[in-house]
């Protein structure tokens, strides 16, 4: 019998290559859909996926870029390319493309504060996507 091994809790996908300017300067990081250069140029991938805005919010076009990049940035995280100590980075990164996406100030700056006390445990190296198998393999 064939398996696929999957991970689940994504809900959108990139159809094109993202680019975009970051604070993350110095180190390089190449992962399949992830591309962060010395310089801080991010390059998202074709076909990457990520769940959108969290918690109690709605998915708006000023959002999705926003949730994009921090989502990007808190996995470099949790898979250990990026430091723990770099998450308010990643949260201010995304407060300002909410704000150049036209988000309210006063939005952003909810969401902003919603990441910074509720944020960090999705940074954490113990949250890394669990990989399902399916079918379920036989038990010995």
């Amino acid at each position: 019998m064939r398996f696929i091994k999957y991970r689940g809790g994504y809900k959108y996908q990139l159809a094109e290559d993202f680019f975009c300017e970051t604070y993350f300067i110095g180190k390089r990081i190449e992962t399949t859909f992830i591309v962060l250069t010395t310089d801080g140029s991010l390059i998202i991938r074709n076909g990457y996926a990520w769940d959108g805005p969290s918690g109690p919010t709605i998915d708006t076009p000023n959002f999705m870029r926003g949730s994009l990049v921090h989502d990007v940035l808190y996995q470099l995280m949790r898979n250990g390319h990026l430091e723990q100590s770099k998450r308010k980075l990643a949260d201010k990164a995304m407060k300002q493309i909410c704000l150049e996406d036209g988000m309210s100030r006063l939005r952003a700056q909810w969401v902003y504060l919603g990441v910074r006390l509720g944020g960090e445990s999705a940074a954490s190296r113990s949250s890394v996507k669990k990989v399902f198998t399916a079918p379920k393999p036989p038990k010995p």
